[in-house]
């Protein structure tokens, strides 16, 4: 009998070593090694993949001006959110992982995707759920498509004998954590098996030039379950987040190989499945009747898209001895930074009061474009003064108090402007920008007041 090899892996990043260590000398974590049985046959058979495609690839070293340029034909679904965050469609021979908490909706997005891909071949693989399970979800979604082919199994190898057999044009793994290689004698969801499968589905993507979709669990510290090569290993990486006591869920990409990583796709919860919400700016601001102190709109960007988020702000008398500072889609740093500023350049005593901070609708904002709003909202609550409903703002705030530029400025204005703002407070910095923008609204009777400012000082004394 063959001797039964063993290896131990850190259960962070997934390094390999043939002892325990107490330390990874890869993430510098401790006590993540663990031991695992690894049963690798010196012969791999057929995968039953290798004779996918009739034509053999001849891999030869070639002059990069021999290459010819050619756009990639993409598979473009029905849902124009997942299309603009894949970068216009889902490529060719792409491999993609999605991620998410458990009940977010991952298996629905994509179910309802591959029903709506009529006239491709659509092979839906799960290890989690039964068929009538599956069904009855299809049956909620009311799609119908004759060439969609359903398949739990989580044997990799029976799944690629399927495959062989089926020949489709796309592949939906749910998820990559359930599926087992015979190559390896450890438990599915182990470092080793994730790592295995999901290099075995690489190499048939590439090979075979059918894309393949992996769902992906994630840990309760928020990050993608498994080994870190596994982001490594495949094309774009999609995080599906948002609050389950929220109605929106936001597709965010971390890594594309095929287009921009800073792109966002917002969907709402129904009962017929995922809704794409194409103006997410309405739905982000609130529709109040009466003004409210600490409420200001800022125009900020994810990726392409323009959308005009509100920020609410409440600042109160500390009753204990250290002022609380709490935010909830917003860098608590970057907000003690812009009280250190109102506290330097304006005299405000914020290190008495409590500050909380909210991003309404359950988005979490990177963009610094929204330090303005976040400062205007930070006033109004600390004096109690209403900002009035029609006016929004864009712009960045240093730490000597001035007002920065902020990029894309024409677009925040026309998004501002479409939705009924009046006015839009942005840095005075930003002429460059606005310079064609003025010449094309001084066209019209109705448009958009811009207001230019430069200092924290000056837009206190205009608002307030």
């Amino acid at each position: 009998m063959s001797k039964v090899k063993s290896a131990f892996f850190c259960q962070n990043c997934g390094y390999e070593s043939v002892k325990w260590l107490g330390q990874c000398p890869s993430c510098g974590k401790w006590n993540t090694f663990i031991e695992e049985l690894i049963q690798k046959e010196s012969f791999k058979n057929n995968n039953g993949w290798k004779d996918f495609n009739e034509e053999k690839r001849s891999n030869k070293t070639v002059s990069l001006s021999e290459i010819k340029s050619s756009e990639e034909k993409r598979l473009i679904t029905s849902d124009a959110e997942l299309n603009r965050v894949l970068g216009g469609g889902i490529v060719p021979g792409s491999i993609v992982l999605v991620a998410g908490e458990p009940g977010i909706g991952k298996s629905t997005l994509f179910l309802q995707n591959g029903l709506a891909l009529i006239g491709n071949i659509i092979l839906y693989i799960s290890g989690e759920e039964s068929e009538q399970q599956i069904k009855m979800r299809a049956d909620r979604l009311k799609l119908h498509n004759e060439n969609f082919y359903l398949l739990t199994e989580s044997s990799v190898q029976t799944i690629f004998q399927e495959i062989k057999k089926l020949k489709p044009h796309l592949v939906i793994i749910d998820s990559i954590q359930t599926l087992q290689s015979q190559y390896i004698d450890s438990s599915p969801g182990s470092i080793s098996q994730i790592r295995e499968c999901a290099a075995e589905f690489q190499r048939f993507a590439k090979e075979t030039n059918t894309p393949v979709i992996l769902i992906g669990h994630i840990t309760k510290d928020g990050s993608i379950a498994g080994p870190k090569i596994l982001e490594h290993m495949v094309d774009t990486v999609l995080q599906f987040e948002g609050d389950r006591h929220y109605a929106y869920r936001i597709l965010r990409t971390l890594k594309n190989r095929f287009g921009s990583t800073s792109e966002l796709g917002i969907y709402e919860m129904t009962d017929g499945g995922m809704r794409a919400v194409s103006n997410p700016s309405e739905i982000l601001i609130t529709q109040k009747e009466d003004p409210l102190s600490g409420i200001a709109i800022a125009a900020t960007m994810e990726g392409l898209r323009p959308l005009l988020i509100e920020v609410q702000a409440l600042v109160t008398q500390s009753v204990y001895g250290t002022p609380q500072r709490t935010v909830s889609g917003f860098d608590l740093r970057r907000l003690q930074l812009l009280l250190a500023v109102l506290e330097k350049r304006g005299g405000f005593h914020f290190g008495v009061k409590d500050v909380f901070l909210n991003i309404a609708g359950g988005l979490k904002v990177e963009d610094p474009s929204i330090d303005l709003a976040v400062l205007c909202a930070l006033l109004s609550s600390y004096e109690d003064v209403p900002l009035p409903q029609n006016i929004c703002f864009a712009g960045e705030i240093g730490l000597s108090g001035e007002i920065r530029a902020v990029n894309k400025i024409e677009q925040r204005i026309a998004e501002a402007e479409k939705l009924g703002f009046e006015k839009i407070f942005v840095s005075k910095y930003n002429q460059k920008g606005l310079s064609k923008l003025n010449f094309r609204l001084a066209d019209r009777q109705a448009g958009i007041e811009i207001i230019m400012m430069s200092r924290v000082e000056e837009l206190y004394r205009y608002l307030f």
